[in-house]
Formats: C-alpha cells, structure tokens, sequence
C-alpha cells in the first residue's frame, strides 16, 4: 500500500506545481503554495515559550553601573504585551552600593519592540525601555540613580538581542529566497509574515 501512496503522491506534486506555473506567471510562489502546500506557510508563529528560553540564556548577569551601583539581575520572566506589540522581562534585582546599608532587593520591568536583522537571520529585541523599577528598604531614596542604572542596563542587555532564530530552509523553497515581514505580538505568540525576497 505504501507503494502505491508514493507515485500517487509524486504525481499530486508535479500536478500541483505545474498549476502554479501555467496557472499562476503573474502570481509569486508564496501565494500559490501556501493554499497548495501547508509546509510553505505565509508565516511561522514561535511561543512565549521559546522567547522565554531565549533570554533566559543571558542571565544571571552581574554588572556595576556608574561605579555607584552593584546590580545582579536574575529570573527573568517574559510576557507578551499585544496591545502594544511589544514584549516584556521581569527581572528580579539585587543592588549593592557605598551608599546603602546594605544590599536590597528589587523588581526591574522592561519592554522591548521586535524586529528582524537580515544578518543573523533572527527576530532580536529593539528599542528596551524601562517600564517599572520597585526596590526595598532605604534605596528609595536613589530611586532617580537606580532608573538611571536600569535605563543603561536595559541597554546593554537587550538591545539586538536575539529571541528567534530562522533555519536558512525555513526562508528558502524551490530556488526562491522568503525573508520574514511584518512582527506581531499575540496572547499566546509571536507572529512573523513571511514573504518573498
């Protein structure tokens, strides 16, 4: 039976992609296969999941910002801002200084944009901005100093930072090269349009 299936198979292929051919010359490959062929898709959706593991690799980080502060950020947790189109990181802090008693904790949020950089083929974190800054005890009295550090910090840690990275078969079908377009930020997802080069 199986050797039946596979000519069949073959034969539905060819057919198939003759009509796109004869049929479609003023139509892109996209268009045609994507309602012919489920494995050419006009997008790829990768989760939370996946940004979470992502940039779960960058840390524990450890840095010290305008020689005042010793600042560790660690247990990142994304989320995913659709309203916005953005995402977020929820990083738990831990800051050191001449200035303060003692070490205290707190709670950084940040948010970045997504965009796609040619070069390295992936979607990477852009533009991060300081969304909330929360500390303990007597470090409430360098608030303005610590949202400066978080500022340098976002920086420093997401800015071009990839989140997904698309396998070179992923944007290439029968001789024709696809690029990722438009970047949307759903509930449960993030949605990149493919289209042709």
């Amino acid at each position: 039976m199986t050797h039946l299936a596979a000519p069949a198979r073959r034969r539905f292929l060819i057919s198939a992609l003759s009509a796109c051919a004869v049929g479609g010359l003023t139509t892109s490959l996209a268009a045609c296969a994507t309602s012919t062929f489920p494995f050419i898709p006009d997008h790829y959706t990768f989760s939370q999941k996946q940004v979470q593991e992502a940039v779960q690799r960058k840390f524990p980080y450890q840095r010290t910002v305008s020689q005042v502060f010793e600042v560790a950020l660690m247990h990142p947790v994304v989320g995913l801002l659709p309203d916005t189109n953005r995402v977020s990181v929820k990083l738990d802090a831990r800051l050191t200084s001449p200035f303060l008693q003692q070490p205290v904790n707190g709670v950084f949020t940040l948010s970045s944009q997504l965009e796609y950089d040619p070069q390295s083929r992936s979607v990477v974190l852009r533009l991060p901005n300081v969304e909330n800054v929360s500390v303990d005890g007597d470090a409430q009295a360098y608030m303005q100093q610590i949202n400066a550090a978080a500022a340098v910090l976002a920086t420093q840690l997401l800015t071009n930072y990839p989140v997904y990275t698309f396998k070179p078969d992923q944007l290439q079908f029968a001789g024709v090269t696809y690029e990722p377009g438009t970047i949307t930020v759903l509930t449960n997802g993030i949605r990149v349009q493919i289209v042709e080069k």
